[in-house]
């Protein structure tokens, strides 16, 4: 049986943490070009389910697939060369951070939201004609879930019994829709619409999610077909890099100069603009943060915090100084 083992979590967690901290300055600097849709905030989510997967298990994943695709073992190397649109990257720099696959891993990532549900229910098929005991996660937002194909994918999972676990990351926030504007009543009550068990958990705390998670892919592994996990998250850089609600929210001469420009629209159009921009900024609280919340967790060992800390930071700059050279051409990737 596997056991719970939170140090682990925690440095799963930061190497994906750091890489995607590393992936920003890499944007900022425009080394790394056109939209950048992070993971940062969703760290015990991921964590929590891909480290109790096992050989031939497969996932599928969203825009923001980054933390999956380090969690799994893909090498960060390739990761950063595809985002560079760099021929020796993961898909040869056709597929830049949205539209990734490794066979080798059996992942895949998509930019059309609500393509995982397919992608896992697809994967999940065709385990289940091997026998090998092998389940596929499908994780999406919850803007997804209003999508057919989504709804579509979790009926056929039903219905076939299929080993999917559905696993909902939902921040409250289709790029600038509340959740409360845009989806009717509650995803546990639809997944159980199609037959399919679901639980919500905090998606902050990774011994949580950890838990949860151990008891649906059980109950999937010993023919219990889909299961569903709703947890709750925040997306600590918006919907993506530049998001330009938190980008004002963090800048008060922006708020300012937003608020200004927008009076000739006085009226509710005003107040609803302001209402997103002060509710943006929740985005920013640490106590949305899951890297905050585990480490109050561990604080009693604050040397063994640190060692990992620093190794993990090692890794990643040599990751980054990796990738620079192989662009340059400095460096053969054989």
């Amino acid at each position: 049986m596997l056991e719970f083992d939170i140090w682990e979590l925690y440095r799963m967690m930061l190497r994906s943490r750091l890489f995607e901290n590393a992936v920003m300055k890499l944007w900022e600097e425009g080394k790394i070009t056109g939209e950048m849709h992070l993971g940062t905030g969703e760290e015990a989510i991921v964590a929590g389910v891909v480290s109790q997967l096992i050989d031939g298990d497969a996932i599928a994943v969203t825009h923001r697939g980054t933390p999956q695709f380090i969690m799994r073992g893909i090498d960060p190397v390739l990761l950063l060369l595809e985002f560079f649109g760099h021929p020796k990257g993961l898909c040869k720099g056709q597929g830049g951070h949205m539209h990734l696959f490794s066979k080798e891993h059996l992942i895949a990532a998509s930019g059309i939201v609500g393509s995982s549900g397919p992608a896992a229910t697809g994967f999940a098929l065709a385990l289940s004609y091997k026998k090998q005991n092998n389940i596929a996660v499908a994780f999406f937002g919850e803007g997804a879930i209003n999508q057919g194909m989504m709804l579509e994918s979790m009926n056929l999972a039903s219905v076939w019994n299929l080993p999917v676990l559905f696993v909902c990351c939902d921040n409250n926030w289709a790029v600038t829709t509340t959740t409360n504007k845009s989806i009717g009543g509650t995803l546990i009550d639809r997944a159980k619409g199609f037959g399919i068990e679901g639980c919500s958990v905090n998606g902050t705390d990774v011994e949580a999610v950890w838990e949860l998670a151990n008891e649906a892919l059980s109950k999937i592994r010993n023919n219990g077909g889909p299961q569903f996990i709703h947890a709750t998250c925040t997306h600590l850089e918006g919907h993506l890099l530049g998001d330009l609600l938190l980008r004002h929210n963090r800048d008060p001469v922006l708020m300012a100069e937003t608020a200004d420009s927008l009076k000739q629209y006085a009226g509710e159009s005003l107040n609803e603009v302001l209402m997103l921009l002060r509710k943006i900024g929740g985005q920013t609280k640490k106590k949305g943060d899951p890297i905050v919340f585990i480490k109050k967790k561990l604080k009693d060992d604050a040397d063994r915090l640190k060692l990992i800390e620093e190794e993990v930071t090692k890794q990643i700059d040599q990751v980054v100084n990796n990738a620079l050279e192989i662009s340059k051409g400095g460096m053969k990737n054989d």
